[in-house]
């Protein structure tokens, strides 16, 4: 792609997430939203594959539809209350036609077919943004409207999250497509205690964006698409395969990792407002995802003879690139010891 191109798209983006996450006004965030969406689709398709045109296509008709009920829950409760405001969302039939919308957005289940086919179609830088960048303005508006919005439909709708995002990324071969469950199952986190602490929310939200910028980042590194790939890489990079298996492990909650903090904060708010089954489901939910992942550093870290696998030999290693990554590991793996600093901070 032509560098003012990618340029111009980027700059985009970052518009589109800004206008969306500093709006007061309903078609503010919903300019902002569509903004964000027309940059990322030539990101997409920019290798020209039928695979890549096939996600563009079906992240656009997605996102359309999404942004068409925002738009209709915003004017529904401009109609019967007078208020366009987004933190005025009043109207019960604005709030539940507002959670459809954002669970579309974001690819909450059952909203979340979407999101695997087009993680798969990408490549992986754009898969980074999609996991990430893109979720940030609706995971905004979730924050906004959060004490409008139904707690048992939202609890039901993370539970059937964490559930999916689990079991359907057991039997997967596909790194993206793992990733992309896994996004689902770390959603499912999120969307459970947003009505209770939506500080908690964003809070988990940062330190998930954190841990899959290094994953994907360690991948596009050694260049790792499947399973297979990834078991002939250490050869190539010993160092970043060890330190993507503690950075998989932190994804997956394990305790002195990074990842386990939000899960324990959550699970503790949880309890104290009474909602113990809820915590004590999740956290059953997220030993499915705790498989995968497992999967996925046993295979980083197996020793296994390299053998004619279809990937790129890399000789020269991208500098700068190896420094973000070990910036990102080290916060993946490393932050529990000052949680009491951090959650203030949140």
């Amino acid at each position: 792609m032509n560098p003012q191109a990618k340029l111009i798209f980027t700059i985009s983006l970052l518009l589109g997430t800004t206008i969306t996450i500093s709006s007061n006004h309903w078609i503010m965030a919903w300019a902002g939203l569509e903004i964000n969406t027309l940059a990322i689709l030539p990101l997409i398709s920019k290798s020209h594959h039928p695979r890549a045109i096939e996600a563009a296509t079906k992240y656009f008709l997605v996102q359309a539809t999404a942004s068409t009920l925002l738009l209709f829950s915003s004017m529904t409760n401009a109609w019967y209350t007078g208020q366009w405001d987004i933190t005025q969302l009043t109207h019960p039939t604005s709030c539940l036609i507002l959670t459809s919308a954002i669970a579309m957005k974001l690819g909450l289940v059952p909203f979340h077919f979407w999101f695997p086919e087009v993680l798969q179609g990408a490549p992986l830088t754009t898969g980074l943004l999609l996991a990430t960048v893109m979720k940030f303005p609706p995971i905004t508006l979730f924050f906004l409207t959060s004490h409008s919005l139904n707690p048992t439909l939202l609890t039901c709708m993370a539970i059937l999250s964490a559930a999916l995002g689990g079991w359907m990324g057991l039997n997967q071969t596909q790194i993206r497509k793992i990733l992309a469950f896994s996004s689902i199952a770390h959603l499912g986190w999120m969307t459970i205690i947003i009505s209770f602490d939506p500080k908690l929310t964003l809070l988990n939200f940062y330190i998930y964006s954190l841990m899959t910028a290094a994953t994907f980042l360690a991948l596009n590194s050694i260049k790792a698409l499947k399973l297979t790939t990834l078991m002939t890489t250490w050869t190539k990079t010993p160092s970043l395969n060890a330190m993507l298996f503690l950075t998989l492990l932190s994804l997956a909650g394990l305790p002195p990792l990074t990842g386990f903090l939000p899960k324990w904060l959550i699970i503790q708010e949880l309890t104290k407002q009474s909602m113990a089954p809820a915590a004590t489901v999740i956290s059953l939910l997220s030993l499915l995802g705790l498989f995968f992942y497992l999967r996925l550093a046993y295979c980083t870290t197996i020793t296994l003879p390299p053998h004619t696998t279809n990937h790129m030999k890399q000789w020269h290693t991208n500098k700068p690139t190896h420094i973000t990554i070990a910036i990102l590991t080290t916060l993946s793996t490393m932050l529990l010891p000052i949680s009491p600093l951090i959650y203030p901070l949140s």
